[in-house]
């Protein structure tokens, strides 16, 4: 794959999962609109953003075609733990952009700004710890 393309399909990913984790987000709020509603809504947001990007990213970004429940859930627990760090990146900006402004527009601008950049550094850490195997198997058969 070249750069351009891996740019764009990676992209793509983090759209397609952004898009879910804010409607997931939306969904929540929408039945709780508090201060626990709110923590509830990032972490329920999260989850389904990581699950889908998790499935993209395997599949369509690394070529990982490892099967089974032993493999993907090794893989999975890598690649959550992988997204920690990310993670906080992510609540970050969002949080701190809900503290400053109180809407719900910058919120969801602290979200996005926050995935972009936590997605950044995730394809890296990805690259190298998680899928780094099937990666260079791929390069090697190729």
């Amino acid at each position: 794959m070249t750069l351009g393309s891996l740019v764009v399909r990676y992209s793509a990913f983090a759209v397609i999962a952004t898009i879910a984790n804010l409607a997931a987000q939306r969904v929540v709020l929408a039945i709780n609109a508090s201060a626990l509603g709110f923590t509830a809504a990032v972490a329920v947001g999260t989850l389904v953003g990581l699950a889908i990007k998790y499935v993209l990213d395997k599949r369509w970004i690394f070529y990982d075609t490892a099967t089974g429940v032993e493999a993907h859930g090794k893989k999975f627990a890598l690649y959550t733990a992988m997204g920690v760090i990310t993670t906080a990146i992510f609540w970050g900006a969002e949080t701190a952009f809900w503290l400053i402004w109180h809407t719900d527009l910058m919120r969801e601008l602290g979200a996005i700004l926050g995935l972009a950049v936590g997605y950044v550094v995730k394809y890296q850490l990805d690259r190298r710890f998680v899928f780094a195997p099937a990666a260079a198997a791929s390069k090697g058969g190729a």
